[in-house]
């Protein structure tokens, strides 16, 4: 079970209600595409509506919206020269078929239909997944911040012992 010490409530990350659920949905998809101990706990903190806070996971959850709007905007790429291609269509074909001429309007309109949704969906994952860049870059910090902090007091007790020992030995050489 994901504890709260490592794990956010993807309510309290300032995504709308749409958000939520795809940020729950591709976290759910990122883990089972990872396949480790460290997704499945990313899986059930999806399912119990955390976001888990750990370093892998938010890299494989990162990697995935990577993926995911690649492919969303390689589908942009190909729906925008399909809608030039209609275009130029339209226009060669508009004087010789009323009815041909219609249904490239049609095809057009549901190319900019589908378009328009990939946008939304492009928008809303490039959110979610400054949100994980965001939360990654905290925890990555904190971690240097930690290995930081204990191998300086390790030092330190490694300095002190040292300087209570030479006092010792020179106390010594004056008896």
């Amino acid at each position: 079970m994901a504890s709260p010490a490592n794990s956010v409530p993807d309510t309290q990350l300032g995504l709308t209600n749409d958000e939520i659920a795809l940020l729950r949905h591709h976290q759910q998809q990122a883990a089972n595409n990872a396949g480790s101990s460290s997704s499945r706990a990313a899986s059930r903190a999806s399912s119990q509506g955390l976001l888990l806070l750990d370093g892998s996971s938010l890299a494989a959850l990162g990697r995935h919206f990577d993926h995911l709007m690649q492919q969303i905007q390689a589908r942009l790429e190909y729906l925008s020269d399909q809608s030039a291609s209609v275009a130029q269509q339209q226009y060669d074909r508009a004087g010789n078929a009323i009815e041909m001429a219609d249904a490239e309007i049609a095809r057009f309109h549901d190319i900019l239909r589908q378009i328009d949704e990939l946008e939304v969906d492009f928008d809303r994952i490039r959110h979610i997944r400054d949100i994980v860049r965001s939360y990654r870059a905290r925890v990555e910090e904190m971690e240097q911040q930690l290995e930081h902090s204990g191998s300086s007091s390790s030092r330190h007790r490694h300095r002190h012992h040292e300087s209570s020992g030479s006092s010792s030995r020179r106390h010594h050489h004056r008896r």
